[in-house]
């Protein structure tokens, strides 16, 4: 065989190899925005759950007045976040969820809001969207690896600097005590 042949192959075969590359990599990073669009609807069902929660939280509890203002100012906090990254909606989430428990801990001491049945449905709806964000969160934070293993794994991240393939950030929460999903149990 001829070496322009040999080199015209090679070069092909490694062009092959670059369109595989970067296919790739566009499919980890739809991947990775499927996977924050599904945290961000979880978060939003959750957002949208405290005003119906508050109201009927305050009936029993207005006196508590310092409780319910952080749930609402941490909700509004994450209201006008908009389009805030993962690490900056983790911090905002980690206090809301601090909020939340602690508003569940101060509702202990009020037996007639623990049996409340609108309290309940709220409280198990809650429960629900919190399950909903850990599974979203898992699913976000395993594309955002797949995609980073790929940025920084030899060959493709010559393919991913020359188009510009950026690593992505975690949907971490900073706080310790905030990475467990608020436990909300009434006796």
């Amino acid at each position: 065989m001829n070496t322009g042949w040999i080199i015209l192959i090679i070069i092909v075969a490694l062009a092959a190899y670059a369109v595989f590359i970067y296919n790739r990599l566009v499919t980890n990073r739809q991947m990775m925005q499927e996977g924050w669009s599904g945290i961000d609807v979880q978060l939003k069902r959750r957002t949208d759950l405290i005003p119906n929660l508050m109201e009927t939280v305050k009936g029993y509890m207005g006196h508590e007045r310092e409780t319910l203002e952080a749930v609402t100012s941490a909700r509004t906090a994450i209201q006008s976040a908009g389009d805030a990254g993962p690490a900056e909606r983790s911090k905002l989430e980690g206090a809301l969820s601090g909020a939340l428990g602690r508003l569940f801990a101060v509702a202990e001491a009020y037996p007639d809001l623990k049996a409340n049945t609108t309290f309940l449905e709220f409280q198990g709806a809650l429960q629900k969207v919190e399950d909903e964000i850990q599974l979203s969160r898992r699913y976000y934070n395993g594309s955002v690896r797949n995609m980073n293993v790929a940025v920084e794994s030899f060959p493709s991240n010559i393919v991913a600097n020359m188009f510009g393939f950026m690593k992505g950030e975690y949907f971490e929460l900073d706080n310790e005590g905030d990475r467990a999903v608020p436990q909300v149990k009434f006796n």
